[in-house]
């Protein structure tokens, strides 16, 4: 599912306005009686309903939400923020049809006091859309104040006022929803993690907008989806054998750190891989032999990896799980890094023994896969004032690198370099735990020894695992639900996605 750009959102209704034949007034409606018809399921009819409209468009979305609530005979007050302009010309032919429904239609001007609400009261926030391209000041912010303080239920149409489509809105005052109903698609401003608290529950609501616009219109952002990730899985010959699987490589663990080798090593097996490899420390050997006995072993070290002599012809190596950040285990990194022709998965200590020096960043092989939380992101590239500069600044880096940075968070990223951008829209908070990332470079390293290619390894990586978590977060809760548990179920996640 593409994300489109408030502009491009823009040129979206147009287009769909000219193929299909219809007004703009008509597109209004009929996000209209989606929106109403979602809020008629969740019987907001039984409480006051307050409509707080601003004079564009979204203000008209919430003139034809109060008239078709009125017509269910639900108890509706309409408040209109006056900006001592005319409004929109959608926005008065819904005003005009409003007064033949209702009396109940109030302005909000300086110098009048708001009017007052109580918790159990519903409030639609239909003030501002995604035109907003400036903070809200004045009146406007004086009265999404008002309504985050009144204790209302708030339903936001479309985006909650104050948010920007494109953009951090960081330290703006905004509309703080409890839900938020958005017309048709993701917008960028949902993805960041500082912005989740202005959303709530977020509903797509499908308006029938233009197929061919939403094919035809490149967009740098996408949000992953079944149908993506079912174009380049592949599916089994009878005649295969395990050398048509590949042959990953695995660095990992150190004295005390061995469950995350384990971890990695079993994810790296379930991903489908034919042969596996572990370098490993000695300390770590009779663990791993007995814990992965699918998996081939090499000691690289004592206590931690201080000693590496590579023959094998891998087809992908994955390293940082639990590898700690000796000085020695800087050396075996910086020897792996200096080949060019084996792929490269780099997590965890990887990346932490990447960032103890500026000039380290260098070592990174061109087309290496990075999967950084977003601390080991700051440790590698440097602060951000918030999770959209972050983004921001990891698509610059992919370009500048030549590597993909799997971003994680609640939509992790997967930047390419040449700037595209793929959100996650799988897994849950429960997985917040110590060992899913040793689980995450495990799969995306033996999607890369399948020959993947370097953005399916990581997608498909990526939404596998967060849907082996969503499988565990139902079978064992998100609080109790553990790495290990995430193991069990990428079998049923493999199945889910139709792959077998």
């Amino acid at each position: 599912m593409k994300i489109f750009t408030a502009a491009q959102i823009k040129k979206w209704d147009a287009c769909t306005i000219r193929e299909q034949g219809i007004t703009s007034l008509e597109l209004m409606e009929r996000a209209a009686k989606a929106c109403t018809q979602w809020l008629l399921e969740q019987q907001v009819s039984q409480h006051p309903i307050h409509v707080f409209c601003g004079k564009g468009n979204n203000g008209g979305d919430g003139l034809a939400i109060a008239r078709l609530l009125l017509e269910n005979k639900a108890s509706v007050t309409v408040y209109i923020l006056e900006s001592g302009k005319p409004g929109s010309d959608d926005f008065q032919a819904n005003l005009q049809k409003l007064h033949t429904y209702t009396s109940e239609i109030h302005f909000i001007q300086p110098g009048l006091n708001f009017p007052p609400l109580h918790p159990g009261d519903i409030v639609i926030d239909a003030l501002f859309g995604t035109g907003l391209h400036k903070p809200l000041a004045d009146l406007g912010r004086e009265l999404v104040d008002h309504l985050n303080n009144s204790g209302a239920g708030i339903v936001s149409i479309d985006i909650p006022s104050g948010l920007s489509a494109d953009k951090s809105s960081k330290g703006n005052t905004c509309i703080t929803a409890s839900h938020t109903l958005s017309l048709q698609a993701y917008k960028a401003a949902f993805l960041y993690p500082e912005n989740n608290r202005f959303i709530g529950n977020l509903h797509l609501l499908k308006i029938g907008l233009s197929e061919h616009f939403e094919q035809t219109e490149p967009s740098a952002f996408e949000m992953l989806d079944r149908s993506i990730i079912r174009s380049f899985t592949r599916h089994r010959s009878p005649f295969s054998h395990k050398g048509h699987f590949g042959h990953a490589a695995l660095l990992a663990g150190s004295m005390g750190m061995m469950g995350a080798a384990v971890l990695a090593s079993k994810a790296c097996l379930r991903s489908g891989t034919g042969k596996l490899t572990v370098f490993i420390p000695a300390c770590g050997y009779d663990i791993l032999q007995t814990t992965v006995p699918e998996a081939m072993c090499r000691i690289a070290g004592d206590k931690h990896l201080d000693s590496l002599e590579i023959k094998d012809p891998f087809n992908a190596i994955g390293i940082g799980p639990g590898i700690g950040t000796e000085a020695e285990t800087w050396t075996v990194l910086k020897k792996i890094c200096s080949q060019k022709k084996i792929p490269l998965v780099l997590d965890a200590d990887a990346l932490n023994l990447l960032s103890m020096e500026k000039n380290r960043l260098g070592q990174i092989p061109p087309g290496s896969v990075i999967t950084p939380h977003p601390k080991e992101f700051e440790r590698l590239f440097g602060k951000t004032s918030g999770d959209a500069e972050q983004l921001k600044l990891a698509i610059q880096k992919a370009a500048a690198l030549n590597i993909y940075i799997v971003l994680k968070g609640h939509h992790t990223a997967i930047i390419t370099p040449l700037g595209k951008v793929y959100f996650n829209n799988t897994g849950n908070a429960g997985m917040a735990k110590g060992g899913m990332g040793d689980v995450l470079t495990g799969l995306v390293t033996g999607l890369v020894a399948q020959q993947y290619s370097l953005p399916e390894a990581a997608i498909l990586g990526v939404y596998l695992h967060g849907l082996a978590g969503d499988i565990a977060a139902e079978k064992y809760s998100q609080e109790s639900m553990q790495a290990s548990d995430l193991l069990q179920c990428i079998g049923e996640a493999w199945k889910t996605i139709g792959h077998s």
